[in-house]
């Protein structure tokens, strides 16, 4: 479950990483921000489950906010006023809109958006932020392993691996986070997603 990557910290409109900080000074939130970024990151599993199959069948997803994109079909769905979410097991795509003043650059997304990730996600780890020519435009892309919320049960938690897609069209910033376990093969399936998104 990742809970907090509906919270504000994800969907704020591109501002100085200074205005961020200052909307997150309650206590409780800002205890919960350093203990994120200082947890250690779990070791990969061995054999990752997580794998989409190559006999995975994907369907359309209109967003009424203004996009489509193909999604696995079967996975379980949850709206919600700013996008939405698809997961299955460990494995999951969650699409968010978000006004923005103007298009997000490799440096500004380092700047600003990637510090948002670090404390809104656990121990992150970032690899690579690159732009991106896509069909539907120009996109930057993020690379970077978190780990899992704690397994409300055993309290065991995966490495994961994601991959942040960030396009921008008049005004409105949409981010597509695909995510599974770390040494999951999903190369290709994340490859049809992230180039089957496009504007209305």
């Amino acid at each position: 479950m990742r809970a907090l990557s509906t919270l504000p910290l994800r969907v704020t409109t591109v501002l100085t990483l200074g205005i961020v900080v200052l909307g997150m000074t309650a206590m409780g939130r800002t205890s919960v921000s350093a203990a994120y970024a200082a947890e250690k990151p779990v070791a990969a599993e061995k054999n990752p489950p997580g794998d989409i199959p190559d006999s995975q069948v994907f369907i359309d997803y209109a967003s009424k906010l203004g996009f489509t994109m193909q999604v696995p079909e079967g996975w379980a769905r949850t709206d919600r006023s700013d996008g939405a979410s698809f997961i299955d097991k460990l494995d999951g795509v969650v699409v968010t809109e978000m006004a923005a003043d103007q298009e997000p650059s490799v440096e500004t997304v380092k700047a600003v958006y990637i510090p948002k990730i670090l404390l809104s996600q656990r121990a992150v780890k970032v690899s690579a932020v690159k732009a991106a020519d896509l069909p539907a435009g120009k996109a930057i892309r993020i690379v970077y392993t978190s780990n899992s919320e704690p397994n409300a049960v055993t309290n065991k938690q995966v490495r994961l691996e994601n991959e942040r897609y960030l396009y921008f069209k008049d005004g409105k910033l949409v981010s597509v986070e695909l995510y599974a376990p770390k040494g999951a093969d999903n190369v290709d399936q994340w490859q049809l997603m992230s180039q089957s998104f496009r504007w209305k």
